[in-house]
């Protein structure tokens, strides 16, 4: 009987912990979802601290200072410096990751899925996040149609949604008509670098 509580117990503290994204990553407000974590005692904050504005201002990634943040839409920003800090707050729309900073090729697909503050690029004044290189060059080799699809995807189906729900959907029972595998991504990379 004693096992059988235990059991019982730790099924419920699993199930508790799978629920963190539920709520983290979906903070209400303008921006939602978004690639948010809880870290330093701060909830919701975005791309694990990476300053956003430095994919501007340095055209580089640069990991924030907890010390320097500021709030938006109920989102925490980390910053670099306090110049940066400034900027963000003069106009913060400006310096948001497209997305909600979920990996922007992700979003070709309909899937919110995480996204590497590292692995960016600004096209046309917007900055787009990247679960790594693959997807980053996957999504460069039509940014145009690539930026069309995501936004379409991230206006009709993604913002306002659960990540977690709708991640799941997408990666299972309906992936979109176009959706492509890691390894046909890869090989459609390969060949264009020939």
């Amino acid at each position: 009987m004693k096992s059988l509580s235990i059991t019982v117990a730790l099924a419920a503290l699993l199930s508790l912990a799978a629920c963190a994204p539920l709520v983290t990553q979906n903070p209400g407000g303008k921006i939602s979802p978004a690639n948010v974590h809880s870290i330093d005692g701060n909830d919701r904050v975005m791309l694990k601290g990476a300053d956003v504005v430095s994919y501007f201002t340095n055209k580089t990634y640069a990991q924030g200072n907890p010390s320097i943040k500021s709030t938006y839409e109920n989102i925490t920003f980390y910053f670099s410096s306090a110049q940066n800090k400034a900027l963000f707050d003069q106009s913060p729309a400006k310096y948001l990751p497209e997305y909600g900073g979920y990996c922007s090729n992700g979003i070709v697909y309909s899937i919110p899925w995480g996204g590497d503050a590292d692995s960016f690029e600004v096209i046309n004044g917007k900055v787009y996040i990247f679960g790594g290189k693959g997807s980053r060059d996957a999504f460069m080799l039509d940014p145009q149609k690539n930026v069309a699809l995501a936004d379409k995807y991230w206006k009709d189906e993604v913002s306002g949604s659960n990540a977690l729900l709708h991640r799941t959907k997408r990666t299972t029972v309906a992936k979109v008509a176009h959706y492509k595998t890691g390894a046909e991504l890869a090989a459609e990379v390969a060949k264009a670098q020939k």
